[in-house]
């Protein structure tokens, strides 16, 4: 009983997010670079290209690059087995189409990792987190053009070989379902690398065929890295809010089955290697004419992943609306990008400062989701709570909230293994030091263990400290999670 011993506990984070050097070591921009602040209801926008004037949050984010080896050296002080995050593509192909990659940023992930294996933490890597070279998003419209497939299979073969034996367990896209959203521009620029405009009437189209590209790459990246190493384990990234009917009307029942469609056709395709038949029926009413080879479908089924990583944060409840017979998937989701326009409120449930309902259960449900569906190992990639920590005059910050948020987690996932069997390979919270949020742009909107001091504005030193979330999250990991 319990969790395996070499349960791979941790935290996750986004280069993106974290690492600021925007434009040091060779990197090129990327189309995180390109985003300004937001705020909490407050949407980010894109500029077109990097203008003079304007805030760019992750340009500097918490400057991880010039800091790594005393944050990782933190992570280490509270017993870390793993730490997920990614590597910046445009770090390592500046432009993303360059003929060869730069070896000043294939170094810096060199030293990152060999710091990493000196206090015993396992990398565990994305590919390709919200962080396409900005220059194939203008010049080749990102993932619409098949020549991005190529592209990332290069970047992803790049990694995997230089990285051979250093990094064991790889994801390909972060959250790649995340687009199936659709309904603005930011959310096809981050999740399908796609630019658009919020009203352009192609964007769904857009988004299936992106998609479908991002998968074919997707596949072919998962075969590379296993001719490479046969121990590479490759997982794909799924952005997971479990979907309840709001109550047993045989409609309602309906209508959660279509948001499942709408929002993970992508795990289907990459845990199983099938295109499923309800997407190709869709296709088909819609009149899309998506570019998908025999060839293609081949890659795809040949490129299954070795296990599910998803992220947890919050549930959605969804209800059938008068007018709505034909149990359509293709709904547009609201700004959170995780729930869609048919949700209704979960009486049951509070929500955090950010609207977003918590439910420690949903957790469970959720890993039983995953091993009905797929019978595959998995691995949580992100779970937190983003709240306004206080820092109190003598430095503190008195976290419970997040403590309290946690350990329900942990609690409900530690019932999956013991009492539904799951095979769950680790736990990697999101996020263990405040970073940049990716859908906000905010500092303010923290979740770490590590604070670090800078605000929304700009304004602070960037020095570190403990919560004190920190010491209860280094006695989780001593006790194996069996003292919460």
């Amino acid at each position: 009983m319990g969790f395996r011993k070499d349960f791979l506990w941790g935290g996750a984070v986004a280069a993106h997010q974290l690492e600021g050097g925007w434009d040091q070591g060779g990197k090129g921009p990327s189309i995180a670079d390109v985003m300004t602040a937001g705020g909490n209801g407050i949407p980010r926008r894109i500029t077109d290209g990097v203008l003079p004037g304007e805030n760019y949050p992750n340009h500097e984010a918490i400057d991880f690059y010039h800091h790594y080896k005393e944050d990782i050296a933190l992570f280490a002080e509270m017993g870390f087995k793993a730490f997920r995050t990614s590597i910046a593509w445009s770090r390592i192909y500046p432009n993303g189409d360059d003929a060869v990659p730069n070896e000043e940023g294939l170094k810096f992930y060199d030293d990152m990792f060999d710091t990493m294996h000196k206090y015993g933490i396992e990398p565990v890597i994305t590919l390709q987190h919200f962080e396409m070279p900005y220059h194939l998003a203008k010049q080749y419209n990102g993932f619409m053009d098949k020549r991005c497939i190529d592209f990332f299979v290069t970047f992803a073969k790049t990694c995997f070989e230089r990285y051979k034996g250093k990094v064991k367990y790889w994801m390909t896209f972060n959250e790649i379902n995340n687009q199936a959203a659709c309904e603005t521009a930011h959310h096809m620029l981050q999740e399908g690398a796609v630019l658009t405009t919020d009203d352009n009437p192609d964007n769904q189209f857009m988004m299936y065929q992106s998609g479908i590209n991002e998968l074919i790459a997707s596949a072919k990246a998962v075969q590379i890295g296993h001719a490479i190493d046969a121990n590479n384990m490759i997982g794909c990234m799924i952005g997971f809010v479990p979907v309840y009917p709001a109550t047993c009307n045989p409609k309602d029942m309906m209508e959660y089955t279509a948001a499942n469609h709408r929002k993970y056709w992508f795990a289907d395709v990459q845990c199983t290697g099938i295109i499923p038949g309800y997407l190709e029926k869709y296709w088909e009413r819609k009149g899309y004419k998506i570019d998908l080879t025999d060839e293609e479908r081949e890659e795809i089924r040949k490129g299954k992943v070795d296990y599910a990583g998803f992220s947890y944060y919050m549930s959605m409840t969804t209800a059938w609306r008068e007018g709505n017979d034909e149990y359509d998937f293709n709904e547009q989701a609201n700004e959170a990008r995780h729930v869609v326009s048919d949700v209704v409120k979960n009486p049951y449930l509070k929500c955090s400062d950010w609207g977003w309902p918590i439910d420690p259960l949903g957790l469970r449900y959720s890993l039983n989701w995953f091993t009905d569906r797929y019978h595959l190992p998995m691995m949580i990639v992100e779970n937190g709570l983003g709240a306004y920590d206080k820092k109190e005059a003598d430095g503190s910050v008195n976290d419970d909230y997040r403590i309290a948020y946690l350990r329900n987690h942990i609690e409900a996932m530690r019932e999956a293994v013991n009492e539904d069997g799951v095979d769950l390979l680790g736990y990697q919270m999101w996020a263990p030091i405040d970073i940049v949020s990716a859908s906000t742009g905010e500092m303010d909107k923290r979740y770490g263990f590590i604070y670090v001091n800078k605000n929304n504005a700009g304004e602070g030193d960037l020095s570190r400290s403990k919560k004190k979330s920190f010491d209860w999250y280094k006695h989780v990991i001593e006790t194996n999670g069996e003292e919460l």
